[in-house]
């Protein structure tokens, strides 16, 4: 899951936007974003990650890349 997390920040930074911007988009609560990015929650929906992914307009699937885990 931490691998998931560092993705979700990957992709807030790649984008240029702020925690509260990406809450405000994605209609998640900022407590939630910094939680999902600092790794002190470590379990989220499945729904949650979609929005978050449509805000940041990429893939689900960006979250759970690594090039660290390809041999």
């Amino acid at each position: 899951m931490i691998i998931v997390l560092l993705q979700i920040r990957k992709q807030r930074l790649l984008k240029g936007l702020t925690q509260e911007e990406l809450s405000r988009r994605s209609k998640i609560s900022k407590s939630i974003i910094v939680g999902l990015e600092n790794g002190k929650i470590t379990v989220t929906t499945t729904k949650t990650l979609v929005r978050i992914a449509e805000a940041l307009e990429c893939s689900i699937s960006k979250f759970f890349y690594n090039q660290s885990l390809i041999y």
